[in-house]
């Protein structure tokens, strides 16, 4: 008689959709940002970032968890390592911003498929961790495919290479310091939030202010951006701490494609051969990265979830 294969808990499938909501959140910004439009990039960051900081610290009220916050801000050295982290996310979210307004949704999708190479790089240069051969291969592969797409337009694809970077390094600072994902996000917000209020402060006395100076509709969009960035992240960080590594790993995944099927499909970006073939260059890459990734990963004992220091946003 065959044994019944074990059922699956109840707890990895909630955890499973809770990454996948993140991601497919993730994955449709550009509908959000698009109708904002013409909203200026850096207008639109500030928005997101001080509206973002009230409501992860309300929620962090309501869950007595603000001594977290406290504890990380106390420390001199992580304090100063979430602000470095709170520049780059912020330089992460202006750049992603302003290519999606500005018509390049195709290479913000770009730099997110990117995103993962580049934090094996990063582990190689700064933590000093080794790569096997298909790994390497990959690596190289995906450099291909980034120089196919500088000789052929005649300029780097910048800002994939931004956002990718950025949130690369933003991934390794928030490794290496010990703080909880949703308080160490409050306690970046809570360290760049005065700038933003500041500056919004000053759009709204001289009459430059998107408040109540464009539409009703834009008004309640920009107070939604709080929202529509602290959500994915709660969602995320649920899930990362149930579901493995690599499970993780292929789902964020779902973020950047649903981004190139909009690029493509609603917003109409030309998608022609010489960017397909980069494009694809550095899928084949990812294939090969995360198909050893699944090997790996088959040979040893099942994979603990993402530790909550690991969790990042986008």
């Amino acid at each position: 008689m065959n044994t019944p294969a074990a059922a699956v808990p109840a707890s990895f499938n909630r955890g499973v959709f809770a990454v996948v909501g993140a991601f497919l959140i993730w994955g449709l910004l550009p509908l959000y940002l698009k109708p904002v439009h013409e909203v200026p990039a850096l207008k639109i960051m500030s928005h997101r970032l001080l509206w973002c900081c009230l409501f992860v610290m309300a929620w962090l009220a309501w869950r007595d968890q603000l001594d977290n916050v406290r504890a990380a801000l106390a420390d001199g050295p992580t304090r100063l390592r979430l602000f470095f982290s709170a520049l780059l996310i912020s330089v992460n979210w202006i750049v992603y911003v302003w290519g999606v307004n500005s018509g390049h949704v195709l290479e913000t999708s770009l730099g997110y498929f990117i995103n993962p190479l580049v934090n094996v790089l990063l582990g190689v240069v700064i933590l000093h961790e080794r790569l096997n051969r298909p790994q390497w291969t990959a690596v190289a592969i995906a450099g291909l495919g980034v120089a196919w797409l500088t000789l052929q337009t005649g300029k780097l694809p910048w800002i994939a290479l931004s956002l990718a970077i950025s949130f690369g390094l933003y991934g390794l600072i928030r490794k290496l310091v010990k703080v909880d994902a949703i308080a160490g996000l409050g306690a970046e917000t809570l360290l760049i939030a005065p700038f933003a209020a500041l500056y919004l402060g000053w759009l709204e006395y001289s009459g430059q202010g998107a408040f109540g100076n464009t539409t009703p509709l834009i008004d309640v969009m920009l107070f939604a951006g709080g929202f529509v960035t602290a959500i994915p992240l709660a969602l995320f960080a649920f899930g990362a701490r149930i579901i493995p590594y690599s499970t993780v790993g292929l789902i964020q995944y779902i973020g950047p494609t649903m981004q190139l099927l909009l690029g493509i499909f609603l917003y109409h970006e030309p998608f022609t051969p010489t960017r397909a073939i980069g494009f694809g260059m550095i899928w084949m890459a990812l294939v090969i990265y995360g198909g050893d990734g699944l090997l790996r990963a088959r040979r040893r004992p099942l994979a603990t979830a993402v530790p909550p220091e690991a969790v990042t946003i986008k």
